[in-house]
């Protein structure tokens, strides 16, 4: 009689919740104010406007990018508007903050997009250790966010689970 290997984890009911499946692929690039800081201090509107007039906006075409500065300079809001103005016809998404800020507002807004009753009496493995980074803000929200629905939330891959929440 030969012996026959059963994969118990097909078999199983799991749902696996991977957040890479959420995460953008579009390339990230910053903004620093700093280069458009008179003397790395102090922002000259004439200045800043001609820069904005004269600047090449394509080289961020279809990418996430984070405007922030780096120094610490008091920048007026309007500047950073001027910047969102001239970024939003090219870029994909523009984000004031830092790039991990952004990284998080991205993966915030796409697990608002999660409808959590599709889970409901579900088990549910949240995938951890993939090929990209993502920010543990994410792991808390999704589980914030489905433990009012599902069966129970494991954390790591099918084959080898942290119990994080069951039903009683």
């Amino acid at each position: 009689m030969e012996d026959v290997i059963i994969n118990k984890v097909t078999q199983s009911s799991l749902i696996t919740f991977n957040l890479e499946d959420l995460y953008d692929r579009h390339e990230r690039a910053v903004f620093d104010m700093h280069q458009c800081l008179f003397q790395g201090l102090i922002l000259r509107e004439k200045d800043f406007r001609n820069f904005i007039a004269e600047f090449d906006w394509e080289q961020y075409r279809d990418k996430n990018i984070a405007i922030f500065c780096s120094t610490d300079a008091i920048v007026p809001t309007w500047a950073y508007m001027l910047l969102a103005n001239k970024l939003e016809p090219v870029a994909h998404f523009v984000y004031f903050g830092s790039p991990a800020e952004m990284e998080n507002a991205m993966l915030m807004s796409a697990l608002g997009k999660v409808n959590p009753a599709d889970y409901t009496d579900q088990r549910v493995v949240v995938k951890g250790c993939g090929e990209i980074n993502i920010p543990t803000a994410a792991y808390v929200e999704v589980t914030r966010m489905l433990t009012p629905y599902v069966k129970s939330i494991m954390y790591g891959e099918p084959c080898s689970t942290v119990p994080i929440y069951k039903k009683r």
